[in-house]
């Protein structure tokens, strides 16, 4: 496995650094600074954000089971335009135009990046502190990026669209067929609970090491299929915003992502009434809900930052974006910058109010997040896989 630090440069699209580091901000530190605020303030609003800061126990949605998938969805963005620049060094205008070589050598670069993006997820778990095959959990959030990424990209580079299409299709229908028709032994089929799903009988016959909740994983074997579903709406999207056609100014490419998320909120809502929206499941109608989100997100970023050319107030988010994988792992425990906060701003925080301490420490761990970021930023080092 090699990591690496390299020079690059920003993303074509600003509006979708921006998004991605809006999607990183609540992981890396904002989600406390929420919290504290609520408690200490008591305001409605602020009670309400914190409760949608956490995951749903089950069936059900709140903003923080959106920012997984949205990350996802922003990764399948990215594809058309990380591939186009390899299209464009082949000269064809195509994936499935390109070479047998050419393609070849793009198949083992995903497949790199989609490791090491596994291995980087049991990192992230603890399997530095190994403690015993049994004790090892291999399913990660990384991972189900990197799995999910890496097929959508297969479909991508060898399908045209209504190959693309009709695979996504079969995606969520066939998982939720097998959710719904498969028998689970002692349960039957269509039990969607974590115990009777089979998506956990699943995980617990061929998911190796430690499963997260014991009879089921939220990154299971599975439910990463309706994930690469997730994956291919990006995919969708990049290739829509990257066309160059006289029909679509960008404008309307914007009009036509927050109408498309509105339809997609829709049917996702509608199947919800038979196969209910879940993240733990990754469930058909999650996909198409989430989805929907995304788009509404990506639309209303990609108005003000790329059409309307307001950008200097996200610029604090391309930081982030930027080094999006960075930043989440050195959040997930590989960096204390709760002590370096401490370290710099402990005095004058203990001479605020008590109350309204815990609100300035986790801002001050913010703060000192984003100076390393700038610092990055400012240097063009951007943490690579």
């Amino acid at each position: 496995m090699t990591e690496q630090i390299i020079h690059n440069k920003p993303a074509r699209l600003l509006s979708l650094d921006a998004l991605r580091g809006f999607d990183m901000f609540w992981i890396m530190s904002g989600e406390q600074i929420v919290h504290t605020l609520a408690k200490v303030t008591q305001w409605p609003v602020l009670l309400w954000f914190s409760s949608q800061l956490h995951h749903t126990v089950w069936n059900g949605i709140t903003f923080y089971d959106m920012i997984f998938p949205l990350f996802l969805f922003i990764a399948g963005v990215s594809m058309p335009y990380s591939i186009g620049n390899k299209l464009t060094k082949a000269g064809v205008e195509s994936p499935w135009q390109l070479s047998g070589k050419a393609k070849k050598d793009i198949y083992l670069s995903m497949l790199k990046r989609a490791i090491i993006l596994i291995l980087l997820g049991m990192v992230v778990n603890g399997a530095l502190k190994f403690n015993g095959y049994e004790n090892t959990r291999f399913a990660s959030v990384l991972g189900r990026i990197g799995l999910a990424w890496f097929f959508a990209g297969l479909v991508y580079l060898n399908f045209g669209l209504r190959g693309q299409m009709l695979w996504f299709i079969g995606f969520l229908a066939g998982y939720w067929a097998a959710m719904m028709f498969i028998p689970v032994p002692g349960y039957g089929p269509g039990v969607l609970t974590m115990q009777g799903s089979f998506e956990s009988y699943i995980d617990t016959l061929f998911l190796p090491g430690r499963l997260h909740d014991k009879i089921h994983d939220p990154e299971g074997i599975l439910s990463t299929i309706p994930a690469i579903g997730t994956a291919m709406l990006g995919v969708f999207t990049g290739t829509f915003l990257k066309k160059q056609s006289p029909t679509f100014t960008m404008l309307k490419k914007g009009l036509v992502l927050f109408g498309a998320g509105l339809i997609l909120i829709a049917l996702g809502s509608l199947w919800n009434l038979e196969f209910p929206i879940n993240k733990r499941l990754w469930s058909s109608s999650f996909v198409l809900y989430v989805g929907g989100w995304s788009l509404l997100f990506l639309s209303v970023f990609y108005l003000i930052i790329d059409v309307a050319g307001l950008k200097k107030w996200c610029i604090p988010l391309v930081w982030i974006g930027t080094n999006s994988i960075l930043i989440y792992l050195c959040s997930e425990g590989l960096v204390d910058f709760g002590h370096t906060a401490s370290a710099l701003f402990g005095g004058l925080i203990h001479l605020t109010p008590l109350a309204w301490q815990a609100v300035w420490t986790a801002i001050s761990v913010t703060v000192v997040q984003l100076i390393l970021l700038w610092f990055l930023y400012r240097n063009k080092l951007f943490f690579k896989i």
